[in-house]
């Protein structure tokens, strides 16, 4: 049964031999060093160079629809046969942002809210960052349901990094 696991940079290595995940996805500054884990494929390891940030900001990588798009093309690549990891620095936003999307992305007959809410009962303190929300639900044809859904699920309780959580497709 697919999988789709979260967890901050500091479990990435733990989190990928604990759930046997063959694919990685890391949403990080540009520049940020990741140490792609030795069970992972370079070409299983997807890298987005993006900085956590919703507006423009000096000296930062605002998420754009090509990040979108390269996310969403490497999703429907994967084969489900084994987990599929997202982790940002802290497992809190862009990583909790790219699993929904992907939950969204292959599980189209499912209802954003109840995508939403599943993720909100796997992570208490999942807060997606809302650009990449709003690029998805643009480039899905969601029609805002997907930013309306994650702001009903407000912003997830206080952390300085995330508990790795896991989002099992057929609950999706």
């Amino acid at each position: 049964m697919p999988t789709l696991h979260v967890c901050p940079l500091s479990r990435l290595h733990d989190t990928v031999t604990a759930t046997r995940a063959s694919h990685v996805v890391s949403l990080m500054g540009v520049g940020a060093e990741v140490q792609r884990p030795a069970a992972i494929a370079a070409e299983r390891h997807l890298f987005i160079g993006v900085s956590d940030i919703v507006e423009p900001r000096e000296g930062y990588v605002l998420p754009a629809e090509e990040h979108i798009e390269t996310l969403l093309a490497f999703v429907r690549a994967w084969g489900r046969e084994s987990p599929l990891l997202f982790h940002c620095w802290a497992g809190i936003s862009r990583s909790t942002a790219a699993a929904y999307i992907a939950a969204c992305a292959l599980a189209p007959e499912r209802g954003e809210a109840d995508l939403a809410a599943i993720l909100r009962a796997a992570s208490p303190s999942a807060t997606p960052n809302a650009r990449l929300i709003a690029l998805a639900d643009d480039i899905l044809g969601r029609q805002g349901r997907m930013v309306d859904a994650i702001h009903t699920i407000g912003r997830g309780t206080e952390a300085m990094e995330g508990t790795p959580f896991m989002l099992q497709l057929n609950d999706c």
